[in-house]
């Protein structure tokens, strides 16, 4: 039994008389997931966790703006991107820093990944082994980039990044030791220049990337655009995405570094080469522009176990080129777990997503950068459109159960009746209320971030669980009519509240309780000693 949980429910009872919010949430119904968002505006060194009803349950502030991605640790510390300054290395969600705060807000440990050559950038995941993966650019040179095969006239910049993933094993307060590293460059293939490196067949080589298959841009040094890596532990592979070529890749980490630089080696012996890539054919010459599935995507990942849909791919389709966005499912054809078919005419599979979500007018749901996509626990998916700012929760049938703008934009607080601007969100996630990170930790709700709420919550606040199971009774369970409650100390206080936390009758003083009016179906009873709380299920026949 866990010693100390502390849980919010928030529920949407009613709006006050006064206007509808316009920043902040918007909407929470009754079949919204209760659960904790935890996101960093990109213009903001603020990092807030929210209860549904928007109100802070805690909050961390960095001396920098995030370089994108932030996750909230098992353990409760905050493991954040930052942005520093670079003059030498340009593109979109540029970090160089990596930082780690407890729970309270003390800077735990830093590292620096910058130099005129070099930059983390977009985002980094954390390992179940406490090391951390991270997405990084390295700089070759028009020479270099010339060599492995590039068309000279696709370099108007002089200069390629190589994407790169390093694996990192955090020590001391500064430092990290790099254990395992993975380059886009050991994996190229050209048709251009035989007497270059890379040379061969574009089309017999699905498991590497063509150098000079630029997707419509102009050669750029960001020509790849990678923002994002997530992992796979089962699988031990990683999942990434490039946005400039409207990509995803799957790669195997089992590999050694020196294993990972070539074609062969790890559990699925094909060393770093691509395992699996999804969403433009036409990059590896098995498909043409009518075939293409996404347009500058983010957020691809495995829905993880125990979810609708586990196992399978989601993403967040931004669907630049359409003007609308959409989030897609698709299920890879495999013939054993990690390993996926492949046809010599149709590419990988599958042919299309397997679920889809636009919105019902699709031009009303449109985000030309950042975003993602979670699966959630009861079933529903929250969506958070980046450049607006805007997060989304959709119900099995797509209907909208919980929206929230984030107040927090790059001049100031917003308040209600602003209009919102400037107050762009990389990614959100949302974390239940049984993650670990929330044990024994004070969680009572503060003030939501903007001023002047509208909206009215009935919050079923800290549950503690501070009894010991075999010092409340309760007979008989199921409940027709009434209940009797055994307790070694003189009950003060029942309340009974929906499964959702709606609070239906309190009941002062009495072992004995008659819920003879409610429907039949199951019901949280809280109940209050000078003790201490604790709180039980019931199903009412």
């Amino acid at each position: 039994m866990k010693n100390l949980l502390i849980f919010i429910i928030c529920l949407l009872a009613s709006h006050s008389s006064s206007s509808q919010n316009t920043v902040g949430t918007l909407l929470n119904t009754d079949a919204a997931y209760n659960a904790y968002t935890l996101f960093a505006p990109t213009t903001s060194n603020q990092t807030y966790l929210i209860n549904n009803c928007g109100q802070i349950i805690n909050q961390w502030t960095s001396n920098f703006l995030p370089g994108a991605s932030v996750y909230l640790l098992e353990n409760g510390n905050l493991l954040r991107t930052a942005k520093i300054t670079n003059s030498d290395i340009s593109l979109g969600g540029l970090g160089g820093k990596i930082e780690l705060f407890d729970w309270d807000n003390n800077l735990l440990w830093e590292y620096t990944y910058s130099s005129p050559l070099m930059s983390q950038h977009h985002d980094i995941y954390p390992l179940p082994n406490g090391n951390i993966l991270m997405l990084a650019v390295t700089t070759l040179t028009n020479s270099e980039a010339i060599q492995a095969g590039r068309n000279p006239s696709r370099i108007p910049e002089n200069k390629l990044y190589n994407e790169q993933i390093l694996e990192l094993q955090p020590i001391d307060n500064t430092e990290a030791n790099i254990v395992w590293e993975w380059n886009i460059k050991d994996h190229l293939v050209q048709d251009f220049d035989f007497n270059k490196d890379n040379f061969g067949s574009v089309k017999n080589s699905p498991q590497l990337l063509d150098i000079n298959f630029l997707n419509n841009g102009n050669g750029e040094a960001n020509w790849l655009h990678f923002n994002s890596i997530q992992y796979n532990e089962s699988l031990d592979q990683i999942i990434m995405s490039s946005r400039h070529l409207s990509e995803i890749y799957i790669i195997d980490h089992s590999t050694t570094t020196a294993e990972a630089a070539t074609h062969s080696g790890g559990i699925y012996a094909k060393g770093g080469d691509f395992l699996y890539r999804w969403g433009n054919p036409k990059a590896y010459n098995c498909g043409t522009d009518d075939d293409q599935k996404l347009f500058s995507q983010h957020y691809p990942h495995w829905i993880p176990d125990g979810l609708n849909d586990a196992g399978k791919i989601m993403i967040f389709n931004n669907g630049n080129t359409l003007g609308y966005s959409s989030v897609d499912i698709i299920n890879p054809d495999q013939s054993s777990p990690g390993v996926y078919y492949f046809d010599s005419v149709n590419g990988y599979s599958p042919l299309d997503q397997e679920w889809q979500y636009q919105a019902p007018n699709q031009t009303n749901f449109f985000s030309e950068l950042m975003s993602s996509g979670q699966r959630l626990q009861n079933g529903n998916t929250l969506i958070c459109d980046a450049d607006s700012g805007y997060f989304f929760e959709i119900d099995s049938d797509r209907n909208i159960v919980w929206e929230y703008i984030n107040p927090d934009s790059t001049i100031e607080i917003l308040t209600q009746g602003d209009t919102p601007s400037n107050n762009l969100v990389f990614r959100a996630i949302k974390y239940s209320l049984d993650y670990p990170a929330f044990i024994g930790r004070d969680l009572t709700p503060g003030t939501t971030i903007e001023a002047n709420s509208n909206l009215f919550c009935n919050i079923l606040n800290v549950v503690d669980y501070a009894l010991k199971e075999s010092q409340i009774k309760i007979h008989p369970n199921p409940v027709l009519d009434y209940f009797t409650i055994e307790a070694l100390k003189e009950i003060k206080k029942v309340e009974i509240y929906t499964i959702s936390g709606q609070l239906l009758k309190v009941i002062d003083n009495t072992n004995t309780v008659n819920i003879e009016d409610l429907s039949s179906g199951i019901y949280l009873i809280k109940i209050n000693t000078d003790d201490g709380s604790i709180t039980r299920k019931i199903i009412k026949n």
